[in-house]
């Protein structure tokens, strides 16, 4: 008999494990639950979760509910019969009526290695620490956040190229590949959930665009991992002439920085700029409300005089 699971997650990060399980003859899925349509874009109409969409092309029947908090949100839930739930970035804090709704209760996958990196932030944070390796945690829910014993895991290995947006990508798919056989597994009794040493966690939060400014007075390496992890979102940035300007790509010059931080060499091609350290190349820009660019295009149209200088953090 195939095994029911109900399946709570929202953004694209989710989408590769809820086709690995509908694809899967050894799984039905009877409700797939998400957040609801939020305003999104500059015309602030709705959108719906990346999940939505996809299972909707699935033939999956959606639950959009404002909040797990609602004993009627609950009741829909427990009416689905699940073996077992499977969160992927659902998006909200599940309560205790929920975790217990499931006979074999909930499993969840988190991006990182835990008990590293727990909370919202970890694919972020592997980047900026500059870690040679980061995974694919699969654990048992509980009530304390990313807690809960460990089910199945699985480490890559980083090269110092990635950025959030490509690192999430590999990890997503890389718990597609895992969940369906991992779920089967515990469901069949064959896995054992081994405790955390909470010990030795470490914490990360949810990012928000003060995060991503760059202070140029620090080490260019540490700029760089800086640009990684907030490409996609929110974008590196910092401020030039009283305006805006996302930094999307860079490289580090082995060329040790002699003016003050945040100084733009204007003659160099691409433009180059003063760190703690050694310049930092800029390869790919965007200017508040333009499109993004080369930045040695960018550089030659904003006609920057000599000595033109990013505003320092205050």
């Amino acid at each position: 008999m195939a095994i029911s699971v109900v399946f709570l997650g929202s953004p694209a990060f989710a989408v590769p494990s809820l086709r690995a399980l509908a694809l899967d003859a050894r799984f039905t899925i009877p409700l797939v639950v998400t957040q609801p349509d939020r305003p999104a874009g500059r015309g602030r109409r709705p959108r719906p979760p990346a999940v939505k969409d996809a299972a909707i092309e699935l033939g999956l029947p959606v639950f959009q509910p404002e909040t797990l908090r609602d004993p009627a949100a609950v009741e829909r839930l427990a009416a689905a019969v699940p073996d077992v739930l499977v969160v992927v970035a659902y998006g909200e804090i599940l309560r205790q009526s929920v975790l217990d709704l499931a006979p074999l209760g909930c499993l969840n996958v988190h991006p990182s290695l835990l008990p590293r990196y727990r909370g919202s932030s970890p694919v972020q944070a592997a980047i900026l620490n500059g870690d040679t390796e980061t995974g694919i945690s699969i654990i048992k829910l509980v009530r304390r956040m990313d807690a809960g014993p460990i089910v199945a895991q699985r480490r890559v290995p980083l090269d110092g190229t990635e950025t959030a947006g490509t690192l999430s990508e590999r990890l997503a798919n890389l718990a597609a590949e895992m969940l369906p056989d991992v779920v089967a597994a515990w469901v069949a009794g064959e896995l054992k959930a081994e405790p955390q040493d909470d010990a030795a966690a470490t914490y990360t939060r949810e990012l928000t665009t003060a995060d991503a400014r760059i202070d140029w007075g620090k080490d260019a390496a540490e700029i760089e991992r800086l640009v990684r992890a907030m490409q996609p979102w929110p974008k590196a940035w910092s401020i030039l002439e009283g305006r805006r300007l996302a930094v999307l790509a860079c490289d580090i010059s082995q060329k040790p920085s002699t003016e003050p931080p945040g100084t733009i060499n204007v003659s160099a091609r691409p433009p180059r700029v003063a760190t703690g350290t050694t310049d930092l190349v800029l390869l790919r820009v965007q200017p508040e409300g333009k499109r993004e660019m080369a930045a040695e295009d960018w550089a030659r149209g904003a006609r920057l005089p000599h000595g033109a200088r990013f505003a320092p953090v205050e």
